[in-house]
């Protein structure tokens, strides 16, 4: 222990001796551990952490399977399927997470909230226990089961002052009044959380095929995943045996960790970003480690003497380890400073939809684990820094040192080696950064440059809930509709309005068809596609040409005959050598009596527009007018989705929502929620993207930058060793512009060695970034080619401005330098 301690006051008075020494090896760790310290609270909480619920592990999402993959969406018929698995599951419930809001009146204005449907084992399941009051019993989850709602802890704090008697209060909700019989413990969380939690009330003989929720459960007590897999399998065959026609003969259920698919979308990305930051640290601790051979070589002929006179080879490497320990804990402390800034400015670039981080990034943050991985990272980087260092310099030879000048001590051929090879991997660990970046680069651009299939500029986008029993007719809702759009439109800037069940890039339901007079030849539809009702002025509104036909007009109403609009896709696929106009479909075949419609004729294609994002191929669509929905399907649909609204202007968007908003209130006296404007929806499909691509170009160019310093600070160290040896040289004839030469391709041979390795390695490691791609190849060569000649181009620039030094060498001043 007492050597310990003479260890560490010789690396404090080591490091006083040195500020500028200090200084930089301190700045360059803590850059290095702050930046993976930001990513790992990300990672950590995203990733890592197990959800905050009871057994969570044991927690699964019920899945269908078919060719083309797997998803978490669940009809009522399956649900009931599901839930007499009782042999391999537990706590089988059912919830919705999209929700359309609940008008929630009473008090000074009326409030749009959150509300989400459950079933009674939701709050079992996930551990949501009753602050005051109950959950839901089994029977009130029974259809007709009662108007009930259990209140979350932020809205009975928020909207309800914490009082205590709202237990058994009736309020307004959904245009419906409802008895609260609790309120659940502040401590439960869930995402999205909602304010409200209403009974899913599933009923037991359903036939509706529509998918429109989600079901988890947990593993009995012994069952593994893979035997609720076989379970799940089983459930398939017997579903396909009650319902024949709703599932093809290759689809099948299955069950997934709740925490696995919940992050399956960003787990890639995260990843390949905490590799990316992984390089950048071992950049900064080959730069640290260089910095350490050159001062190690300085001390050679001191560490030579101490060897000489007894001291052993460990005590020496266990002095300069613990120097380096030292360095790298002062440059962690530091770091974890730079991190807590870094994790805030990460979440501030506007990081997508990641899923756990909490609203604007509150669910991350600097805890124990971060602390912890802060310090072993501070203890794995100082060993690594600083071991190969330690042991090059208790090599040293007695003789040899005592021989040479001073100026020139441990300017041998071993230290040579080991700093050009930290350079070479400095190179390597850039040129993969910079591929990765440049392929992420490319990704984004050509996102930009995706046309969207409608115009975005100058359009206001806000969302209305319809709950309640008052829209369940199509005909109310029209007419409100009807009316809230005279108003709009009547609005001095306003272009067009329109209504429609879902907005570009928002995704929606779709919807199996039957093409009339074709036979079926693949199963009971002949095709599946996107389902939309919309107003008249919906296509007018985005600006979405027509092709052939025409779109709808308000006298599409529900004494006119079944009309449908269909996309170019739909018309490609389905029509490849006919004309679509005139022939009829029947949409919602097979679903169930929810959705079953009268035949609808095709009456125009309009043009396709990226509605499942700028990253995917236009897929099938239809549009109907929303005067022609059947009431089941209003009524089904006013449950679980809002109605959007969509509004083009001649001004600045946000600058008519008061009039807006005015005009919805003298209709309907419905609040106004969710207000973007569509050129915000469209940024924010592509904000994971852009994120991924900042970042990582960050991580890039860092890594340029030092790269660059470690070839420039060893071509410096080299010229400054050498000056002998130019000096010998230019005696004897040779020209400065060939010493200058001979130092620059040095330093570019090994900046070629290292590009050659790095590109060699990016070839592999980028085709870990094919799911992040769009447009472009993991090995695109104008990628490749692209970094290698910027990071040579760089290389060339830290080469030359040491080796100008050497056109500065005096030969008779050289000569006398020994």
């Amino acid at each position: 222990m007492n050597t310990f301690f003479s260890d560490l006051t010789h690396a404090f008075r080591t490091f006083r001796s040195s500020p500028g020494f200090t200084a930089t090896a301190v700045a360059a760790i803590a850059i290095g551990i702050g930046a993976n310290t930001a990513i790992f609270s990300v990672v950590d909480t995203v990733l890592l952490k197990p959800l905050p619920f009871p057994n969570a592990d044991r927690i699964v999402t019920l899945m269908n399977t078919s060719p083309q993959g797997s998803g978490p969406a669940a009809s009522v018929p399956k649900y009931n399927v599901w839930r007499r698995q009782t042999q391999a599951l537990e706590d089988v419930a059912a919830y919705d997470t999209g929700g359309p809001g609940l008008n929630l009146s009473g008090g000074d204005r009326p409030e749009q909230i959150k509300g989400i449907h459950v079933s009674h084992e939701f709050f079992h399941l996930f551990g949501a226990q009753a602050l005051i009051g109950r959950t839901f019993t089994p029977e009130e989850d029974r259809p007709r089961g009662g108007n009930v709602a259990v209140l979350s802890n932020g809205i009975w704090q928020r909207r309800f002052g914490s009082d205590a008697s709202i237990v058994g209060r009736t309020i307004a909700l959904g245009g419906e009044l409802v008895t609260i019989i609790g309120v659940l413990d502040g401590k439960f969380v869930f995402d999205p959380m909602p304010d409200v939690y209403l009974p899913f009330q599933a009923d037991p003989n359903s036939t509706n095929q529509g998918h429109y929720f989600r079901a988890a459960a947990r593993l009995k007590p012994g069952v593994t995943l893979g035997a609720a897999k076989a379970a799940m399998d089983l459930a398939a065959q017997e579903f396909r045996r009650q319902f024949p026609n709703s599932i093809g003969p290759r689809n099948s259920f299955t069950v997934e960790p709740m925490q696995q698919l919940m992050v399956r979308d960003v787990k890639t990305a995260l990843y390949i970003l905490l590799g990316a930051v992984g390089c950048v640290l071992l950049i900064a601790c080959a730069n640290v480690a260089s910095l350490l051979l050159a001062r190690a070589a300085s001390q050679s002929r001191d560490i030579a003497i101490r060897l000489a006179i007894g001291a052993s080879r460990g005590r020496i490497i266990r002095e300069l380890l613990t120097e380096s320990v030292l360095l790298a804990i002062t440059g962690g402390v530091a770091g974890l400073a730079i991190g807590a800034l870094g994790v805030r400015a990460l979440l501030a670039l506007n990081p997508g939809n990641i899923p756990r981080i909490g609203e604007n990034g509150s669910g991350v943050s600097l805890d124990w684990t971060v602390l912890g991985f802060t310090l072993l990272l501070s203890l794995a980087t100082g060993v690594l820094f600083g071991l190969a260092p330690a042991i090059q310099a208790s090599r040293a030879d007695l003789n040899l040192a005592l021989k040479e000048a001073s100026s020139r001590a441990g300017s041998g051929l071993g230290q040579a080696k080991a700093r050009g090879a930290l350079v070479v991997v400095e190179m390597a660990l850039a040129i993969v950064l910079l591929a990765g970046a440049g392929l992420l680069i490319r990704t984004f651009s050509a996102l930009h440059s995706v046309a969207p299939g409608f115009d975005p500029h100058n359009v206001l986008t806000m969302e209305t809930a319809l709950t309640g029993s008052k829209y369940d007719q199509a005909a109310v809702t029209s007419e409100m509709a009807r009316q809230a759009l005279e108003r709009m439109e009547a609005i001095p800037g306003l272009e067009a309005a329109a209504a429609t069940s879902y907005l570009p890039l928002d995704g929606g339901l779709g919807l199996g068809f039957i093409i009339e007079g074709r036979p079926l030849t693949n199963g009971p539809v002949h095709g599946g596609a996107a389902w939309n009702y919309v107003t008249a002025h919906f296509f007018n509104v985005f600006r979405i040409p027509v092709i052939r036909g025409r779109v709808f007009t308000e006298r599409d109403d529900t004494a006119a005959p079944p009309v449908v609009v269909i996309n170019q896709a739909m018309a490609r696929q389905f029509w490849k050598n006919e004309d679509p106009i005139g022939q009829r479909l029947i949409i919602g075949s097979g679903m169930g009596p929810d959705f079953a419609q009268a035949p609808r004729e095709i009456i125009g294609i309009v043009a396709d527009a990226r509605d499942a994002g700028l990253n995917s191929d236009p897929q099938p669509a239809t549009f109907v007018p929303l005067s022609q929905v059947r009431d089941s399907y209003m009524k089904l649909n006013n449950r679980f989705m809002p109605l959007s609204w969509v509004a083009r202007t001649r001004v600045e968007p946000y600058s008519l929502l008061p009039a807006i908003q005015s005009a919805f209130q003298q209709t309907a006296d419905l609040p106004v929620a969710h207000v973007r404007s569509m050129d915000r929806i469209v940024i924010q499909s592509t904000a994971r993207d852009e994120f991924n691509t900042l970042i990582l170009s960050v991580f890039a160019f860092s890594a340029i930058l030092l790269a660059s310093i470690g070839l420039y600070g060893l071509m410096a160290y080299s010229v400054q060793q050498r000056t002998l040896e130019f000096g010998i040289r230019l005696a004897l004839g040779a020209s400065f512009p060939q010493v200058r030469n001979m130092v620059v391709r040095q330093a570019m041979a090994l900046a070629a060695t290292g590009i050659a390795i790095g590109l060699a390695a990016a070839y592999g490691l980028t085709r870990l970034m094919a799911s992040l791609l769009f447009q472009v190849k993991p090995n695109d060569p104008a990628v490749f080619a692209s970094v290698a000649v910027l990071l040579a181009g760089v290389a060339l620039l830290a080469s030359y401005l040491p080796a100008r030094r050497a056109l500065r060498v005096d030969p008779v001043v050289a000569l006398r330098h020994q």
